[in-house]
């Protein structure tokens, strides 16, 4: 894997990559230290829908990992997102998602339908950027490796993680489990490492039912549920203090 543009803030250094998985480009960040030597532990994150890999949010998130525990983090677009949509189709998926929040549509069989697809596509991208990320001497063969995503980012991560035996620890959260086709029960079985999973009590998009049904789908025997008043998009600030501290354990 060849990594491109570099930029440094504040001690992280920022490398951006490009894979081609099955025909399509697979754009991506790299994330660490910048002074770094050798490999260290490398959490992969997985954006929201209507998001891309390098949002607000996810960037300051890389960073506090990086500058607080030395770690590397990883992001790729996901499928028809980002650097892999046009500015038309970004403005059209932000809106879709504000109006499905805003008119408090839970995720339909449609969207779960569309999601199902998109896992399909984004696990395999997943592994392959695994595979070239532990090529990178800061990352390495040998060391531990976490995965981060709620919502999109769980539709996805929940089969990924399931199918990677090289992920110790993950985040997950904000999605559920609803019977029926595409439902994340069946793969959320097969997840035994640890899981702090977390969930919104007034969620527009996810009932807490469901949410808690795929919490209680996962075999691990260490797992952890956070549930917060508010919406979708009112995670409290302080469970990063608790994602920080899971993975510094699980990975550290």
């Amino acid at each position: 894997m060849h990594l491109n543009a570099e930029h440094d803030s504040m001690g992280v250094l920022e490398r951006s990559f490009e894979l081609e998985v099955a025909g399509a480009r697979v754009p991506g960040l790299l994330w660490s230290p910048t002074d770094a030597t050798g490999p260290r532990p490398l959490v992969l994150m997985g954006h929201g829908g209507s998001q891309h890999k390098r949002v607000d949010t996810l960037l300051a998130r890389a960073r506090r990992l990086v500058r607080r525990l030395g770690f590397t983090v990883a992001a790729i677009d996901a499928p028809d997102h980002g650097d892999r949509a046009t500015a038309e189709e970004r403005a059209r998926r932000v809106q879709g998602l504000q109006d499905r929040i805003a008119g408090r549509r839970p995720l339909d069989d449609t969207a779960r339908q569309e999601g199902a697809r998109r896992a399909d596509q984004a696990c395999p991208e997943w592994t392959a950027a695994l595979d070239a990320l532990q090529t990178v001497d800061v990352v390495g063969t040998d060391g531990p490796v976490g995965y981060w995503g709620v919502s999109m980012g769980t539709a996805i991560g929940v089969p990924f993680v399931a199918g990677e035996p090289r992920i110790r620890a993950a985040v997950l959260g904000l999605n559920g489990a609803v019977p029926g086709p595409n439902s994340l029960a069946e793969p959320a079985k097969r997840i035994t490492i640890p899981v702090e999973f977390v969930l919104q009590a007034d969620d527009e998009l996810v009932t807490l039912e469901h949410g808690i049904a795929l919490y209680d789908a996962l075999a691990s025997t260490e797992k952890t549920l956070h549930i917060s008043p508010g919406g979708h998009l009112d995670t409290p600030a302080f469970e990063a203090d608790s994602w920080m501290a899971f993975f510094a354990r699980h990975l550290g």
